[in-house]
């Protein structure tokens, strides 16, 4: 059976996101064209099949000649679709269930079952209604997604504001988004003071305070104050517009499954085909033979595998992880080993400071406060987490009188006449300070600043790329399914054992350059493992390339985004569980799916090859285990639905 396979067009929010070349949307006319007719010409064709069957079955047109010419009208008028498609599939030389009940519709009429021959096109329309109506449920996530463009929008041109058509906005235009409004653009505050609600983009879970430079995307809400917003990226070219492309193209993808679903379902009405000719050898009889072809269905593959993998792709864009394709997400199913990239991806990417250790009785406060005088002048990022720290203290700002630096080593400054020393231990040695050992002995990830004012030691500052507080849990549940998780970075050794320890990952390698960390993944693949790669730099995409899936997070980079098969939308590696969950169920039911028609298939062509069945009963079959097929590759769109309910 064919189900409706494109989304119908229509003037919706955000609509102008859509506005692109037929050939480059995979749009087909025919498609759409019954997609458009489904609620009245279907079900106009069904009204119709049944009148004919009732007129039949009680004969209310007597003679039978007259009976006939009802049965056989109604057969072919309702039956157009599949014979349209048959003879479609003749030319292209493709055999095809749709042709299978030709055959077997025709043998009816000839044989005077016109009763039965208009039960099976009912029943047939029904199922095809019925997957149609299916599949649109699950089309209509992008239209959800759209949803959160508005229709129009304020813009101050000419020092005058005016509401204009969304998908007339350009470039440079000055967009007023008032509070409980959605963001129409990427682009930057001009003006004003808000917090923006963006999990949908970055995965943020709290609001985000906006003002003036900040950025903001289309998709996301202003919750308080109203914005002026400079446009910078319109329609397809924003965040959110590539999020809504990524899922078109994932559903129209082909993961190898289907095709192996659509491989099996040709063999099925060859399979059915032999049988029926070997039965009217054998019996001679052509009821039980036109039972054979009507009871083989392997509808149930064929609607089913691309429904579940609409779902799941679904399913899995609602949990925060755009699948880029069928392929990936079947690949994703079979993954056993997951690769993890350290800063950016574990880690925030940007040192904090993670302990103050005071000496000689001084105070925490003291020792930031005179590490942040000797930072005020400096570039350096560890220099940076100690002003932010002393920021978020209250500690007030001061400039030294003489700042110098020595790389490797570290800062001195002279501040009201007192030198103070920030940096390695060797600097405060080599100033004559003394020192006493630390006990780190390199093992931790944390970099120690010592810290020295008046020729006294004040204390260390501990400072390290924190860990994302969802990680410890992420690697946690990616064992539970059974993955072997490995953690590769550029960092020190010392640096990726100890976050790799902290983690539980199985494995920690550290000081690796781009291309040694694609021959890990290359070398993983050679040993017959699916690698997953988890990255979000420039450094990572190589890798992610390499990989059979490359999962890049949505905070990271553009390239690691272009060259990844999966996207997690924001920074949650917890996302990736639930895609990984979700692929393996998606291939679950395909599999169920699989078992169920050959089982089916099997027992029923037999049954009529035996004369147990009759072509009636045969149609029953038929279409109640197709109907059981989609309904159960259906279960990831309801939950799909449920969840944006």
């Amino acid at each position: 059976m064919n189900a409706i396979s494109t989304i119908p067009r229509s003037d919706t929010p955000g609509s102008h996101l859509q506005s692109r070349p037929e050939s480059q949307h995979g749009h087909d006319e025919k498609d759409d064209e019954h997609g458009h007719s489904l609620q009245w010409v279907d079900l106009l064709r069904i009204g119709l099949v049944a009148l004919a069957a009732a007129a039949v079955w009680f004969r209310v047109w007597e003679p039978f000649a007259r009976v006939s010419i009802i049965g056989i009208a109604g057969t072919l008028i309702g039956g157009y679709p599949i014979f349209k498609e048959a003879w479609e599939n003749i030319v292209e030389r493709k055999m095809t269930m749709e042709l299978s009940m030709t055959i077997a519709l025709l043998s009816a009429l000839a044989i005077g079952e016109f009763f039965t021959a208009l039960v099976i096109t009912g029943f047939v329309l029904a199922a095809e209604v019925l997957e149609g109506l299916t599949v649109d449920r699950g089309r209509r996530a992008i239209q959800n997604l759209l949803d959160f463009l508005p229709r129009t929008v304020s813009v101050r041109r000419n020092g005058e504001v005016t509401d204009i058509p969304a998908d007339q906005v350009q470039v440079g235009d000055k967009i007023i988004v008032k509070p409980g409004g959605h963001i129409p653009v990427d682009g930057v505050v001009l003006a004003g003071r808000s917090f923006v609600e963006q999990a949908a983009i970055t995965g943020e879970a709290m609001p985000v305070e906006k003002m003036p430079g900040a950025a903001v995307y289309a998709g996301t809400v202003n919750q308080s104050g109203a914005l002026e917003v400079t446009a910078e990226k319109l329609g397809r070219d924003t965040t959110f517009g590539r999020i809504i492309e990524a899922v078109e193209r994932a559903e129209k993808s082909r993961a190898p499954i289907q095709k192996t679903a659509d491989r099996l379902a040709g063999y099925l009405v060859y399979f059915a085909l032999g049988a029926a000719i070997l039965t009217f050898i054998i019996s001679h009889n052509i009821r039980s033979t036109i039972s054979v072809v009507i009871v083989a269905g392997a509808c149930g593959i064929a609607a089913g595998t691309p429904l579940a993998i609409l779902g799941a792709i679904g399913r899995a864009a609602q949990q925060g992880a755009i699948i880029k394709g069928g392929i990936y997400l079947e690949a994703l199913a079979a993954v056993d080993t997951v690769i993890l990239d350290k800063t950016g991806t574990l880690t925030f990417g940007t040192p904090q400071i993670r302990d103050v250790i005071p000496s000689n009785g001084f105070s925490e406060r003291q020792i930031i406060e005179a590490a942040s005088i000797a930072e005020r002048k400096s570039e350096h990022p560890l220099g940076k987490a100690i002003l932010a720290n002393a920021a978020e203290l209250g500690v007030p700002a001061a400039e030294p009188d003489e700042f110098s630096y020595t790389p490797g080593k570290g800062v001195r400054v002279s501040y009201s006449g007192e030198e103070i020393l920030v940096g390695s231990r060797t600097l405060l040695l080599e100033h004559g300070l003394d020192i006493p050992p630390s006990g780190n002995n390199g093992a931790d990830r944390s970099s120690q600043i010592h810290v020295s004012r008046g020729r006294q030691v004040l204390g260390i500052i501990q400072v390290a790329d924190v860990l994302r507080p969802e990680a410890k849990d992420a690697v946690a549940a990616l064992r539970a399914l059974g993955l072997k998780t490995v953690l590769l970075s550029g960092d020190s050794q010392a640096a990726t054992t100890s976050v790799g320890r902290e983690l539980g990952v199985d494995e920690a390698v550290g000081e690796l350059l781009p291309d040694q960390k694609a021959k890990w993944v290359s070398d993983l693949r050679a040993k017959k493992h699916n690698v997953a790669m988890v990255g979000d730099g420039v450094n990572d995409a190589p890798a992610l390339v390499k990989a059979n899936v490359g999962i890049a997070m949505g905070s990271g980079t553009d390239v690691a985004r272009e060259s990844a098969d999966v996207v997690l939308i924001g920074s949650d590696l917890s996302k990736l569980v639930e895609a990984v969950k979700i692929a393996r169920r998606c291939r679950g039911i395909i599999m169920q799916n699989f078992v169920g028609t050959l089982a089916v298939d099997s027992v029923g062509v037999g049954m009529a090859a035996f004369g147990m069945l009759n072509p009636l009963l045969a149609a029953f079959i038929h279409v109640a285990s197709e109907l059981t097929f989609i309904l159960n590759s259906t279960r990831l769109l309801a939950r799909t639905s449920a969840g944006r309910s």
